[in-house]
């Protein structure tokens, strides 16, 4: 595959996501590949949001000039040394490919995180027709994640069309556990966990409709692609997808995520505990702080009228606790054994996307306030989670050069078009330090 028909692919991908599909006053939006960023809620309440506990820090900002990608095998950095330490660990979702990738992964050291989340279109990689595959740039991202110290999960999403011809789900299963096959034979030991799918509780992700009864197929993918990397891989992690945190039920839309781990979880009576390591959660935000949750939170925001679509606050669907209700369901169906990873969550500010007007309720200072106070929740009252994805680190340069600054994925980025950061990063930066300190690394 030619690098710019590659680079295209790449690029064409962040324009397919869609907004988060919601319940709100019975109105539908179409979601996007990002669960975190079509949060679809968002409500001003009445109380003041708390304040950050802390002081930021300011960051050390790598220089403009573009660093030569380094293909040498570094010796790990010591947090490189276990994959699932047993203390809260912290990422943030990427976009790697053709870009500053030292600068980003600079910056991300910088701000205390963890774990890299990037996203792999599988479709952009492998030509079953010519039978090539294009590995060279996610080659060039991998060593450069490994070398920066940084552990690195990959979230494989999109068929090639001779193996759905919607980019869905594959047809046949084993093509997926083929390809994570080559993965873990390539990368072992470089990426250290992969999450299998994005939403598939969504139409557009799986093949253009959804029915409780389809969730076997998803389970069926995992099972062989869980079997195919533990043999190539042992220590690596397996995730289950996170479902959309979405109300809706509408078989050209989506299942509800309720729907769906349901059906997921007692499929063949519950067999698909014994393939995943950890289940992935992307719980939304929209504009409600972090400790709010439906229906204790305000019936209206300022500037928001309570039609459909508009104050994404009568749905629990809506909110970042919402992760408490997944937690709820794994203990119901039998699978509180396994940890959670919430692998996409954040706040929209002020856009221009359709979909996402929640995001004009939040200014970037309340962005600051709601991204810590998350992370303050997530340390302080969810043990059964290790590990938290903030979404995102640099759209918002990605957008920037496409002209389009205010566009949703900007808005939800933590760095400025012009690479400066927001105040989210600044606070992100000084809490896991002190968090860090507390869990004495």
């Amino acid at each position: 595959m030619q690098q710019s028909t590659r680079r295209m692919h790449a690029l064409l991908s962040l324009l397919c996501l869609v907004p988060l599909l919601v319940a709100c006053g019975g109105g539908q939006q179409t979601p996007p590949t990002s669960s975190t960023s079509s949060a679809s809620s968002a409500t001003q309440p009445t109380v003041a949001p708390a304040q950050p506990t802390v002081a930021p820090a300011q960051p050390t900002v790598p220089p403009a000039s573009p660093s030569p990608v380094s293909t040498a095998t570094p010796l790990p950095e010591p947090n490189q040394g276990k994959v699932n330490p047993g203390y809260l660990e912290f990422g943030v979702v990427e976009h790697l490919y053709y870009t500053d990738r030292e600068r980003v992964l600079q910056l991300t050291k910088n701000a205390g995180f963890d774990w890299v989340r990037q996203q792999v279109v599988w479709q952009d990689i492998e030509d079953p027709v010519n039978k090539i595959y294009g590995w060279e740039e996610l080659d060039r991202i991998v060593e450069a994640v490994y070398a920066s110290g940084r552990k690195l999960l990959v979230n494989i999403v999109r068929s090639p069309t001779a193996y759905s011809a919607s980019n869905g789900l594959p047809n046949d299963p084993q093509t997926l556990a083929n390809f994570v096959g080559l993965m873990t034979e390539r990368y072992k030991g470089k990426i250290q966990a992969y999450e299998i799918w994005n939403e598939p509780n969504l139409a557009h992700e799986t093949g253009g409709t959804i029915r409780p009864e389809d969730v076997g197929r998803y389970v069926e993918l995992l099972k062989l692609a869980y079997t195919t990397i533990k043999a190539g891989d042992p220590n690596a992690l397996v995730l289950a997808a996170a479902s959309s945190s979405s109300g809706v039920t509408n078989p050209s839309i989506a299942l509800s995520d309720a729907e769906f781990y349901k059906a997921m979880y007692t499929y063949n009576g519950g067999e698909v505990r014994d393939y995943f390591d950890i289940q992935a959660v992307h719980p939304g935000g929209a504009a409600n702080p972090p400790d709010t949750f439906w229906p204790d939170s305000p019936s209206y925001i300022e500037g928001c009228q309570p039609a459909p679509n508009r104050c994404w606050n009568d749905d629990s669907t809506h909110y970042f606790r919402h992760v408490e209700d997944v937690r709820r369901w794994m203990e119901q169906y039998g699978m509180s054994g396994k940890k959670v990873w919430i692998t996409e969550y954040g706040w929209a500010t002020p856009n221009n996307t359709p979909g996402y007007e929640f995001g004009n309720h939040v200014s970037i200072t309340q962005q600051a306030e709601y991204i810590t106070g998350a992370i303050s929740r997530v340390y302080e009252n969810y043990p059964y989670v290790s590990n938290l994805f903030l979404w995102n680190m640099n759209f918002a340069v990605l957008w920037g050069e496409k002209d389009n600054p205010d566009h949703e994925q900007a808005s939800f980025g933590i760095l400025n078009p012009d690479w400066s950061p927001r105040p989210a990063f600044l606070g992100v930066q000084s809490l896991l330090a002190q968090i860090k300190q507390k869990q004495g690394r």
